[in-house]
């Protein structure tokens, strides 16, 4: 089986990119083992690739007054990125670590404008990603202007309930803007009142 199956397949949930649009993209890709704990994006650096993550946990944070701040997660089949940082290459102000043994396929800034100049179905694609990703930013922030703390993660629990399993219980506190106490007293006065 060829390194690419997993970005292969999932590609073809966009039946508008062809044979020959995956076929000038493939000899571009490179694949990566990534350790646990490893930080393959730090503040300061600029985000110059983007990543499919064929397996593996990964976290998407940032410090603020020396605390960290998860602001997302990624998971198996999702392409991983700071999309502000790797669109505007500029330096990011954030961090991307490994949160277990993962593997990720990679290409660069410059491989998505050449596709982007070579196919529109790339740039369709493109735009596709963008308003993924800035509608992931919107919801995010929603959420804390209009929903307490236990309504976030009745949310979170409702869109992506595969988190709880696995990320660290801190990094999900941290992520919804809570001590990890505050987390674990909804989760028990929630599993009470579904027991009732």
């Amino acid at each position: 089986m060829s390194d690419f199956e997993e970005i292969k397949g999932w590609l073809q949930n966009f039946p508008f990119l062809t044979d020959e649009d995956y076929d000038f993209f493939e000899p571009f890709l490179s694949l990566k083992k990534i350790r646990p704990q490893e930080v393959i994006l730090s503040e300061g650096q600029i985000c110059r690739e983007m990543a499919f993550v064929n397996s593996g946990a990964f976290r998407l944070y940032y410090l603020q007054d020396g605390k960290e701040i998860n602001s997302h997660f990624f998971l198996e089949h999702e392409f991983m990125v700071d999309f502000g940082s790797f669109l505007h290459q500029k330096p990011s102000r954030s961090y991307i670590e490994a949160l277990e043994a993962a593997e990720i396929v990679t290409f660069d800034y410059q491989l998505l404008q050449d596709a982007y100049n070579t196919s529109k179905n790339w740039e369709r694609f493109g735009r596709l990603m963008a308003e993924y990703s800035y509608n992931i930013t919107v919801e995010r922030v929603e959420s804390f202007l209009f929903l307490d703390g236990s309504e976030r993660y009745l949310k979170l629990l409702e869109s992506r309930p595969h988190i709880f399993d696995r990320v660290p219980l801190y990094h999900i506190a941290s992520y919804l803007g809570m001590e990890r106490e505050s987390l674990s007293r909804i989760r028990k006065k929630i599993t009470q009142a579904a027991r009732m």
